[in-house]
């Protein structure tokens, strides 16, 4: 197993920015967590501390039956690779619970899924760390259709988080107020994106939100869309700026409805031209730091494209788009 090489901490967060020499992810256990533990560093945030301490496993219980081993259907999707580290989907959460969070409040069950969380529980546990702090009492379900992921996930539930076996049946009682995705659909075909996402979009609960999309394997650069009962609404473009050398870096993370699309003649292509250059006209606001010259790109983007957000989601290294203007052609997605 790689060891926990370096770690950085991000602007104030309090969290783990960077992950250096982590685990692949398949290679990755959930016995490996105490021997990462002891290997961080001092300046290892308390943020991630936090989590890693959430992740402590509880005392091991008696196997239990899966509220959908009854039923003689099988859960929709295929297993994948799996592959996950720690705090690899914190741009994500932190947008969920800034935009979505007051929806999970008013809810009467603040219910929110993980679907295909992978094979370590890590991105459920922190997605209830971070939606608790906009929603107390939010609670978080992880399911994965790889039985043998949800058992090795079990010793690590506790109040407010629980796992288990499906697929984008999503196999619950309740219709959840959230769906997040991250990393699932785009190990399938294009051609199959639309029907997940109404299958996933049909079981949200009214007011509910699917957020799907793809990262880098430690999260330095995300792309997500958002997805309400009536399908896609916005598309968001994260990263760490520090490390973005121009926009269309994010290009390699477009989730699986864009990223076949970003060729001449797409509306995605033309939005990452159009970002670079308006990056490019404001490398001036460099020597103000790479935050000053996002928030300018996207302010001379904003006159063009129809970015929905404002500057303070620029100011973590977000913009967000309408889908209309970034849809495939033809209706793809």
């Amino acid at each position: 197993m790689a060891s926990a090489a370096s770690w950085t901490s991000y602007g104030g967060h309090g969290d783990a920015e960077d992950v250096r020499g982590l685990w692949s992810g398949n290679t990755g256990t959930l016995d490996s967590i105490s021997l990462f533990a002891k290997a961080l560093p001092w300046r290892f945030g308390a943020g991630a501390l936090l989590t890693l301490a959430l992740m402590a496993p509880r005392a091991p219980r008696t196997p239990r039956t899966s509220p959908t081993s009854a039923s003689p259907a099988r859960p929709r999707g295929t297993v994948t690779r799996g592959t996950t580290n720690p705090n690899r989907l914190r741009r994500m959460d932190r947008w969920i619970a800034a935009v979505h969070g007051a929806a999970l409040r008013r809810a009467a069950d603040p219910l929110a899924v993980d679907l295909g969380y992978g094979a370590a529980p890590w991105t459920a546990v922190e997605l209830l760390l971070r939606l608790r702090t906009a929603a107390p009492r939010a609670r978080v379900v992880g399911i994965e259709i790889d039985p043998a992921r949800v058992e090795a996930a079990r010793p690590y539930e506790r109040e407010g988080l629980s796992f288990l076996h499906g697929g984008f049946e999503v196999p619950l009682p309740a219709r959840p107020v959230l769906i997040r995705a991250a990393n699932v659909l785009r190990q399938y075909d294009e051609g199959e994106v639309a029907a997940a996402w109404e299958l996933l979009c049909a079981r949200l609960a009214p007011g509910g939100l699917l957020v799907e999309g793809t990262c880098d394997e430690i999260g330095r650069r995300h792309v997500w869309v958002a997805l309400g009962a009536q399908g896609p609404r916005t598309v968001t473009f994260a990263a760490r700026l520090a490390s973005l050398e121009r926009p269309s870096d994010l290009a390699e993370r477009l989730p699986k409805a864009l990223i076949h699309r970003n060729v001449p003649g797409e509306p995605v292509h033309a939005f990452l031209r159009d970002f670079d250059r308006a990056w490019a006209a404001a490398a001036p606001y460099a020597s103000y730091g790479a935050r000053q010259r996002w928030i300018r790109a996207v302010r001379e983007l904003r006159a063009d494209w129809p970015v929905v957000d404002g500057a303070t989601r620029w100011r973590q290294g977000e913009v967000t788009v309408e889908w209309g203007a970034l849809a495939p052609r033809g209706g793809g997605g």
